[in-house]
């Protein structure tokens, strides 16, 4: 049996799979979010150790399961400082606490301007969530290169809360972080210029297991995986042919491990990154906001025809509304994706006769939006399949209008109960993944 920690910013759970991965137990824990030394919130690393700790005393002390390795997989972009007695020196800042105007314009400065490092480590600017930016705030804002110790992604600290080992994953190395030079397959020299490289630990192979703390008995551990590298894994064991993935939630993010071309400067500003695999192999991304853009309108829509929240849901595709709205509206033109607002925004909610009617074309307005994004990824990559999951993977009007613009392709709802921790649990064990864990319906 395995023992997955799933830790995401607003749940953090718990699952133990059987050698089937079938969850035979799960529990799930939220923590309220405290505030760091500037009065911005974070998250409670103190109670979040705690919480780990304890269930995986209580889970491995149990009769009822015989737990042989424990993995993690969370957020990656935010660090945590220990001292070399394994202490945090400072708070886990968020990935969304803003850098000043002074810090950015000092390092782009620096070191070639926003446009080169962003290609050189295939990561759009954002703020703190270049988390090797955030490592850049504190040694001139805290001196954390003086400091004895180590800065470590969450995922490898919370394995090092088991293991007592040091180690770093490619997995949250590579994803947006501004640390890693793809061009070079290497740290970036910035690290080193700035003198940071000391305080990160070697890097070590995300599917080798390591030999827990002897207080834990004969258990082993990995050194945990960054979400985004962790949820697309169980894909990659059951698909061999060419494939993208739209996971969709919040962000709509387009993901494609088949692309390995360079990003250029114009993909970067379209909101393209790349992250690795668990096997470092890179993995073409590309978002777009269209949970959120679909959040706001409905309620828009909702409004307007006085219906109930989620009424969408009740809403069934019906290909008549479509052929009336491409003839009645101006329908989105634009030929390249730009990160910003859908058509709909500007749409008269008195034009539309039903909510059905505005719901559809919503949902065609996001669709143009989500097909430009994704197309991003697709480009030069062979891939043929298209899967969706999230949201957007159980939304009839979505999945048809996708399915509508893609002819070419074949498009798949795709459910896996909790991918990222079955990701973190296929890592550590070379077998085949049993069929049924990822659930396909071509539209």
């Amino acid at each position: 049996m395995t023992l997955i920690f799933d830790i995401g910013k607003t749940n953090k759970k718990a699952f133990v799979f059987d050698n089937n991965y079938k969850i035979i137990y799960e529990e799930s824990h939220r923590i309220p979010e405290i505030k760091d030394e500037d009065g911005f919130p974070c998250d409670d690393l103190e109670t979040l150790t705690e919480w780990i700790l304890a269930t995986l005393k209580k889970i491995t002390s149990s009769k009822e399961f015989r737990i042989s390795a424990v993995n993690f997989s969370s957020f990656g972009a935010s660090f945590v400082h220990i001292n070399e007695l394994g202490q945090p020196l400072l708070p886990l800042y968020s990935y969304l606490k803003p850098l000043s105007p002074e810090i950015k314009n000092k390092f782009f400065s620096d070191y070639g301007g926003e446009a080169k490092i962003s290609r050189e480590t295939a990561s759009p600017v954002l703020d703190s969530l270049n988390s090797g930016l955030q490592l850049y705030r504190l040694k001139y804002e805290k001196s954390i290169h003086t400091k004895p110790g180590y800065s470590l992604h969450l995922p490898q600290y919370l394995s090092y809360l088991v293991t007592r080992k040091v180690y770093s994953d490619i997995t949250s190395i590579g994803c947006h972080t501004m640390l890693w030079n793809f061009e070079k397959d290497d740290y970036h020299d910035w690290v080193n210029k700035e003198g940071l490289l000391k305080r990160l630990a070697p890097v070590y192979p995300s599917s080798q297991l390591l030999d827990a703390e002897s207080k834990w008995g004969q258990l082993k551990s990995g050194i945990g995986l960054h979400d985004s590298s962790s949820a697309i894994t169980p894909y990659l064991a059951t698909f061999r042919e060419p494939f993208a993935l739209i996971s969709t939630g919040t962000w709509s993010i387009s993901l494609n491990p088949f692309n390995h071309r360079t990003l250029t400067s114009k993909e970067l500003e379209q909101d393209c990154l790349c992250f690795f695999s668990y096997r470092k192999k890179p993995v073409k991304a590309s978002r777009f906001f269209a949970g959120n853009v679909h959040e706001q309108a409905e309620k828009r829509i909702a409004g307007q025809f006085n219906k109930k929240n989620n009424f969408f849901n009740q809403v069934r595709f019906d290909t008549g509304i479509v052929e009336t709205l491409e003839k009645k509206f101006h329908q989105d033109a634009r030929t390249e994706f730009v990160p910003g607002p859908v058509l709909f925004d500007d749409r008269e909610m008195s034009d539309f006769n039903s909510y059905e009617e505005a719901y559809h074309q919503l949902i065609l307005d996001i669709i143009h939006l989500q097909v430009l994004s994704t197309n991003l990824v697709l480009e030069g990559s062979g891939a043929r399949k298209i899967f969706v999951d999230g949201g957007f993977s159980k939304n009839e009007v979505f999945m048809k209008l996708l399915a509508r613009a893609y002819t070419d392709y074949e498009v798949y709802s795709a459910t896996v109960a909790q991918a990222s921790a079955i990701g973190a649990a296929l890592v550590l064990n070379s077998s085949s993944l049993p069929d049924g864990i990822v659930q396909v319906t071509r539209h």
